[in-house]
């Protein structure tokens, strides 16, 4: 069993002088045993503090931190059944692997030499890394290195994995390969595991659910693609997904979408969906829903190509809407040139409309099926 609840967790630093940093901000989330949970975010949002609070590395200075329903806040780290993966591997340089993986079990239980050096090597074989235990950190790759890192956190058979952006350090490749071995390896383990990252790809395809944090303050919490086709506020649309969606002021008036040389008018049934909003709002369209159309087609948009930028079966390109670029993912296959005059369509349904003001959301694209939303996101993340 390994459930983790956050109930008011706020840290505060002193930054030497009269003011104070906010790092996290009342924090709240609930964890079930074996899920895999993501925190991500842009750098300086809290997520590695609240992944050190976890661990015991930093205290909260309100708040309370319950593992299995027992409350650890002020407990140390030893004591709290986690185990923690760093972004530099942290591995000491004088030992092999052997040793490395074992140094925490030597240090932290009664475990006989014996009792340990099976345990390693339970844990190589499940990370294939069996024909390192007598290697140095020095003579092992990135890839390697950071197995070991796991590795020493496996055996200590923790009830909850706790990693800050463990795979940032290898190359793109490379990280993609890593990334769905620990998904096989979270999955077969059964570990409740919160994972640290900035980058949305990676929280997006590795996350159960993914809760998205900005300047200490968790903006939503949800699966992956609840985040994605259903927002909360402007910060997490623009967040999640690549390329990011574009934004674009206007004012609702009389039924239309009104902006600098943009002009869109609205179905009914959309129009009842702001009866109660602003007039000032923020138009949000992803760039894969953005779709060529011909200049008899109701609300095309006249745009001007920028840039082009061939992908292989997709080609990114850079639009001007009403002195707005906009990125649009459109077909690979299409032979589209810099300067080109051309017109777009946005589709009404897949439309998400924000208050100018707040930022929250009042109107997100309307929900399609699961596997549909699923080929539609692998198709933007290309």
């Amino acid at each position: 069993m390994g459930t983790v609840d956050v109930n008011g967790l706020t840290k505060v630093y002193d930054d030497g002088g009269s003011n104070e940093i906010v790092a996290v901000e009342d924090l709240n989330i609930s964890i079930e045993d074996g899920e895999f949970l993501v925190l991500v975010g842009p750098s300086g949002c809290g997520k590695s503090t609240t992944l050190r609070c976890l661990a015991g590395l930093e205290m909260p200075s309100s708040g309370t931190i319950e593992l299995n329903g027992e409350e650890v806040t002020h407990k140390r780290p030893k004591d709290r059944g986690v185990a923690m993966v760093f972004q530099n591997y942290a591995l000491y340089p004088h030992m092999n692997v052997r040793k490395n993986m074992s140094f925490g079990l030597k240090m932290t239980t009664d475990l006989s030499k014996e009792e340990r050096h099976e345990k390693v090597e339970w844990a190589a074989d499940i990370l294939d890394i069996s024909e390192l235990l007598d290697k140095r950190p020095k003579e092992l790759s990135g890839g390697q290195q950071q197995r070991v890192a796991l590795g020493r956190s496996i055996v200590r058979d923790p009830e909850i994995f706790l990693m800050d952006e463990p795979l940032s350090n290898l190359d793109a490749k490379l990280r993609t390969t890593m990334r769905t071995e620990l998904q096989e390896l979270q999955q077969d383990l059964g570990v409740t595991t919160v994972y640290v990252t900035h980058d949305q790809t990676e929280a997006m395809t590795m996350g159960d659910r993914i809760a998205v944090l900005d300047h200490g303050e968790l903006q939503q919490i949800g699966t992956p693609l609840e985040c994605y086709h259903q927002p909360e506020n402007k910060f997490v649309a623009g967040f999640i997904g690549s390329p990011s969606m574009n934004f674009l002021e206007v004012t609702h008036r009389n039924g239309r979408l009104e902006g600098p040389e943009f002009s869109y008018e609205l179905k009914p049934e959309i129009r009842d969906q702001l009866r109660d909003a602003s007039n000032e709002l923020t138009l949000g369209v992803r760039p894969q829903d953005i779709e060529l159309a011909d200049p008899s087609v109701d609300n095309a948009v006249p745009a001007s190509v920028n840039v082009v930028e061939p992908m292989g079966e997709v080609s990114i390109i850079y639009i001007d809407i009403g002195g707005k670029t906009f990125t649009a993912g459109v077909s690979g296959e299409l032979i589209i040139d810099n300067d080109q005059e051309l017109y777009v369509h946005l589709p009404p349904e897949r439309l998400h409309l924000f208050d100018s003001q707040t930022g929250e959301a009042v109107k997100n694209r309307e929900a399609i099926a699961g596997s549909d939303a699923i080929d539609e996101y692998m198709i933007s993340s290309t």
